[in-house]
């Protein structure tokens, strides 16, 4: 199957995938690039920022990323 935007919203996919499955985004970003046979290139450019952002945090989390500086609130 082509990746085909107009079709599929990755980024809800992806959210879809965490909830249900559980897990991290990155492996829900992984296993969503697998399903529709798309390079993480490709796929970079559909993510929304939401996600993102809790991406960058769960690497951060585990020290895979500098942590970036936060307001204490």
């Amino acid at each position: 199957m082509l990746f085909d935007a107009r079709e599929i919203n990755l980024s809800i996919e992806i959210e879809n995938y965490v909830r249900l499955e559980g897990g991290m985004y990155m492996d829900a970003i992984i296993v969503m690039c697998e399903k529709f046979n798309i390079e993480a290139k490709v796929a970079a450019k559909h993510i929304t920022k939401p996600i993102i952002e809790k991406l960058r945090a769960e690497g951060e989390e585990l020290n895979m990323l500098p942590r970036t500086a936060r307001l204490p609130f």
